[in-house]
């Protein structure tokens, strides 16, 4: 899209605000809403804010950063009022001269693919993204409370969330996603939509749209959308499943003329498991990661794959001709830029180092039992901390030792239960 196309449609369509987007370090979406009068200047890359932003306010960054629209990302937001619309823009974050900021998650994940892109090689991933649908309080904060007892694949009237599910797939297709399927997962309140796949830049903005869209829509339902890994301990967890289909030279790289796995299919998946335990810092980045990865439910706990398992870390799929690699440790907590970017660096490892899953099966591993655990080896990792760059990790861990060093002091529920009168 032009930016006179933009202009233009903004016009036409009487939109009286545009949202400009971005994602923090941490995954967590930010906005700045605009009134049309603004968008020269913002399509000028002319409008600055404060840019400890970029960490969340969770680190001290003094200089202002820029908001560059990507326009092809437009779309206008089918919940808002059709009188005076509001749309939306995922922007790049620039730094003053106009350069891609090096902090931006949406430039890691640019620098990655174009560097793979010059390689011969491309991907389109198909997230799966699941979630939970929550009860609010009478103050209208979430908590974790479902009243029903729904599992997997079940249907109304026992499946409390089929409605508020059905109007964030038309929603979803109002905005031009194309949905595939949409079902109740396995925990009650928890569900699935799946959408159809992208290369990695629009599938990372996809998903952060498809989480912006999600939670909005259960708001009108007097419900809370959450995309935390593991809510309830009784309950089976939320994953992210990431589904690569690769081409090199443009050419599939799933099968030969056997049609048998090639080499360099098997290679991706070795990178992949070569570099897990680093990987899980990024793909699963929050404290509460860990409680669905060693839950016992379905999620994986080992560095393993197969063409079949639940469990397995990464699964060779086959469903009606397409071949896809599944990975099936990351969670929704992720940014996915990053994880994304991440993954991608690692697969291309293992192919360009002929890393083969049986090798790095030889001996038995396991994911890291906890967010400190994967920092460390996070910390070990040249080539994920070269494909995000050293000063985005170094900020990035620091976050996050902070968190597991707040999460270490506190004292539980359990705790309390468990040792109060015993000890």
């Amino acid at each position: 899209m032009t930016k006179e196309e933009l202009l233009n449609i903004i016009e036409e369509e009487d939109i009286e605000f545009i949202r400009l987007q971005f994602t923090d370090v941490l995954g967590n979406l930010k906005n700045i809403a605009v009134t049309p009068g603004q968008m020269e200047r913002v399509l000028n890359k002319k409008y600055a804010f404060n840019g400890s932003a970029i960490f969340d306010d969770l680190t001290e960054y003094s200089e202002d950063l820029y908001l560059q629209p990507d326009l092809d990302t437009f779309v206008i937001l089918p919940w808002r009022p059709q009188r005076g619309k509001v749309g939306k823009l995922i922007c790049d974050v620039c730094t003053s001269d106009g350069k891609l900021s090096k902090f931006s998650p949406r430039t890691v994940l640019k620098i990655v693919t174009e560097n793979a892109r010059e390689k011969g090689y491309e991907f389109d991933i198909t997230p799966e993204c699941e979630f939970f649908l929550f009860h609010t309080d009478d103050n209208g904060n979430p908590t974790t409370v479902s009243h029903e007892k729904a599992g997997y694949l079940d249907v109304g009237p026992i499946d409390f969330g089929e409605n508020a599910r059905r109007d964030m797939v038309l929603t979803l297709e109002d905005m031009g996603f194309e949905i595939e399927s949409s079902h109740h997962e396995k925990a009650p309140g928890q569900h699935e939509i799946d959408f159809t796949d992208a290369e990695s830049l629009k599938a990372a903005d996809d998903i952060v749209t498809f989480k912006f869209a999600v939670r909005s829509i259960a708001k009108r339902f007097g419900l809370y959308a959450t995309f935390m890994p593991k809510p309830r301990f009784d309950q089976a967890g939320s994953g992210m499943h990431l589904k690569f289909a690769i081409s090199k030279d443009g050419k599939q790289i799933f099968e030969n003329d056997n049609q048998e796995l090639t080499d360099d299919a098997k290679y991706f998946m070795g990178g992949i498991m070569a570099h897990a335990e680093a990987l899980c810092a990024i793909t699963n980045p929050i404290v509460n990661s860990y409680k669905r990865l060693s839950s016992g439910f379905d999620a994986p706990s080992s560095i393993d794959w197969a063409a079949k398992g639940e469990k397995s870390l990464i699964k060779f799929t086959n469903s009606f001709g397409e071949r896809k690699i599944e990975l099936r440790f990351p969670d929704p907590s992720a940014n996915p830029y990053l994880a994304i970017a991440a993954c991608i660096a690692a697969g291309l490892d293992g192919i360009e180092n002929k890393i083969s899953p049986e090798a790095a099966e030889e001996v038995t591993r396991m994911l890291p039992g906890n967010l400190n655990d994967a920092i460390r080896h996070l910390r070990k990792d040249e080539v994920i901390c070269r494909c995000l760059g050293d000063e985005l990790v170094k900020e990035y861990i620091a976050i996050k030792k902070n968190e597991w060093n707040e999460y270490m002091m506190q004292v539980s529920d359990w705790e309390i239960e468990k040792y109060l009168v015993k000890m």
